[in-house]
């Protein structure tokens, strides 16, 4: 399961890594995976067709060699069956058997030591033999030693490298084999002794009977050979395969061994000889901690085995010379690789972080962009599109901006309609009553103030006026009610000179009065105070409008707020549309953030705030909005 999470997470970071990041991974890839397996496909093959070949060579090599102590030791036992041709020789033998025979015969016992010799005769026997054995001994090199022994254990010789002084040790050891053959020549393996010369030798040994013509056993001949004959072809094929190569007999004896420690040492129990099965094969083994390959071949005369060992290390030489220089232009090509790689994938997606740019650009509402289209790929057709689509948004843009400006228009128009048609009904009824019931001045005041105020409503309501001028019309306007309710209600106003000259959409304080008025003179208070202040707050501007009427009551205040912020349509009849209708102005004018704020405490009195916005600096010397929102605690 947590694989699986971690898998899933990859590959969602992989999906979301930066286009040219990908292109770079595919890129690289595409040259690294190919060459890898090429590298290593390439130095596998190469390293196995080494191995084999080397096994197919050092097999051939061993069977040339085998072939070759095959042959000499058959020279060995053709020069083992010579004295059977030479008259000498047996005649001599035979003498000598009779001469210790006789001997035998004298004493009564095969014990001839007590026996009176004839120096004469031995010294006779011995020149015929060892003038023959002389002929032996040069016919084959490498047969440096050739013994011949009577019936009775009496040994001549002819060694160039000298005469073993164990003899008569090795004799017993030849003839207890000899004894037991029919007459064929035996192969002993290789010996370590001592000659006369105190010479530490090794040599084995072709040994078989000398028979007479009536084929009884007459005497006995060894003859020696020095290993030289085959250290000299192991060299040449030690020195040509690079390995080294040990000899042993069928019971595991060896024969040969190139630092001659193991020499006539039995190694059958170690690994390498028991894997050596059949009559030839290959195989691999550790020695000493590093693998070596094992090939070895078996005489089928003398059931001698060859095992041939070479290090692996030594076999892949060459191959680790190509595997590094392999290894060293894959990384120079993978090197080469990423460059282009960086290069391409970088140009190939500039149009793309272009593109990115200009869509940043777009969302910051900069619709005058245009991505340029140099080639007609998949990249220019997507900028094409791009570009119409742009057009296309702002055509749309300047389309609903229009639209938008024309409804607001539309919406400012039937606001005023609605602002007070009330107040100028009864302004009329007031006049007809006073002309009717006083013939004085004050109907022609209050006709003069009502053209007034009537001219200020019917003009352009888009057009903006001072806070100056605004005020003037509230002063007209309770100055025209305090004529229909002499002197009831009492006006102040508390506004900074710095902001007389403040530009406010026009009719936004009256119809707040007029609200205030209507819904809130207490008929138990002869004069009803209303209070206009302004004053800065935050990044804006605040103007309050409070009176000390009758108040609203918590559930008609919780309406009103919700009016106020759209929730709800004001009822029928119950006031305050006229607040609602300056507070839509006032955020079509200003922004949503933007209006008016009620608060009411029932029985004391209402206050109504305004929130505007700073004008820019260069509208009057005023500070500049930096911006905010305002709500219910006032401006942010």
């Amino acid at each position: 399961m947590k694989i699986n999470i971690i898998l899933r997470r990859r590959l969602s970071a992989l999906k979301d890594m930066r286009m040219e990041h990908k292109l770079l991974l595919v890129f690289l890839l595409l040259v690294t995976l190919p060459l890898t397996f090429i590298s290593y496909f390439s130095y596998t093959n190469y390293s196995r067709s080494i191995q084999e070949k080397t096994i197919v060579y050092s097999t051939n090599m061993l069977d040339s060699m085998i072939a070759r102590v095959d042959d000499y030791i058959d020279d060995m036992i053709r020069i083992s069956s010579i004295p059977a041709y030479q008259d000498d020789i047996k005649q001599n033998l035979m003498r000598s058997n009779k001469y210790h025979e006789q001997r035998a015969e004298l004493t009564g016992s095969s014990n001839v030591s007590t026996a009176p010799m004839d120096f004469d005769l031995q010294l006779s026997i011995q020149r015929g033999i060892e003038r023959n054995m002389s002929f032996i001994n040069n016919i084959k090199r490498g047969a440096n030693s050739v013994y011949i022994f009577d019936q009775y254990g009496n040994g001549y010789y002819s060694a160039q490298g000298g005469i073993r002084q164990d003899i008569q040790e090795s004799y017993q050891v030849w003839k207890e084999k000899v004894d037991a053959s029919s007459g064929e020549a035996l192969l002993f393996s290789t010996q370590k002794y001592k000659n006369n010369l105190n010479s530490t030798k090794y040599a084995f040994t072709v040994v078989r009977k000398i028979m007479d013509k009536s084929l009884q056993p007459i005497g006995m001949i060894a003859v020696d050979a020095n290993i030289s004959v085959i250290e000299d072809q192991i060299l040449d094929l030690d020195n040509i395969t690079g390995g080294n190569a040990i000899i042993i007999d069928e019971a595991g004896n060896v024969i040969y061994d190139q630092d001659l420690d193991m020499l006539a040492v039995n190694i059958s129990d170690m690994p390498m000889v028991k894997k050596a099965v059949g009559r030839n094969g290959s195989f691999y083994e550790n020695v000493d901690g590093k693998s070596h390959l094992f090939t070895y071949i078996t005489s089928p005369n003398t059931k001698w085995k060859v095992i041939l060992s070479i290090p692996v290390e030594r076999l892949t030489r060459d191959t680790v010379v190509i595997r590094n220089v392999t290894l060293v232009a894959t990384f120079v090509t993978v090197a080469l690789a990423l460059i282009i790689s960086i290069i391409f994938s970088f140009a190939l997606t500039k149009p793309l972080r272009k593109m990115i740019r200009l869509m940043k650009s777009v969302q910051e509402g900069d619709f005058s962009v245009q991505f340029p289209v140099r080639h007609r790929d998949e990249v220019g057709l997507l900028g094409n599109q791009f570009n119409r689509m742009i057009g296309r948004i702002d055509q749309l843009i300047h389309d609903i901006y229009r639209s938008e400006t024309r409804r607001r228009e539309a919406e400012l128009h039937a606001q005023q309609s609605q602002i007070n048609p009330h107040f100028m009904y009864n302004t009329l009824e007031s006049i007809r009553m006073a002309a009717e019931l006083n013939d004085d001045t004050d109907v022609a005041d209050m006709t003069y103030q009502l053209g007034i105020l009537l001219r200020y409503s019917i003009s352009n309501v888009n057009e903006q006026v001072t806070l100056e001028r605004e005020l003037k019309h509230v002063r007209q306007y309770v100055r025209i009610l305090n004529y229909r309710y002499p002197n009831r209600f009492q006006l102040s106003m508390e506004i900074p000179p710095e902001l007389h000259h403040y530009p406010v959409v026009k009719l936004l304080l009256q119809p707040i009065v007029e609200n205030a008025i209507y819904h809130g003179m207490d008929d138990e208070k002869p004069v009803m105070h209303i209070a206009i202040s302004c004053e800065y707050v935050g990044n804006g501007i605040m103007i309050s409008i409070k009176d000390d009427g009758i108040g609203i009551d918590k559930i008609k205040l919780q309406q009103l707020h919700e009016t106020l912020a759209g929730i709800r349509e004001p009822a029928p009849g119950k006031g305050g549309v006229g607040l609602k209708n300056v507070n839509e102005r006032i955020k079509l004018h200003y922004g949503e953030t933007y209006g008016l704020m009620v608060t009411s405490i029932f029985g004391t009195g209402t206050t109504v705030e305004i929130c505007l916005p700073l004008p820019a600096a260069d509208s009057g010397g005023l500070p500049v909005l930096n911006g905010g929102s305002y709500g219910k605690e006032g401006f942010e």
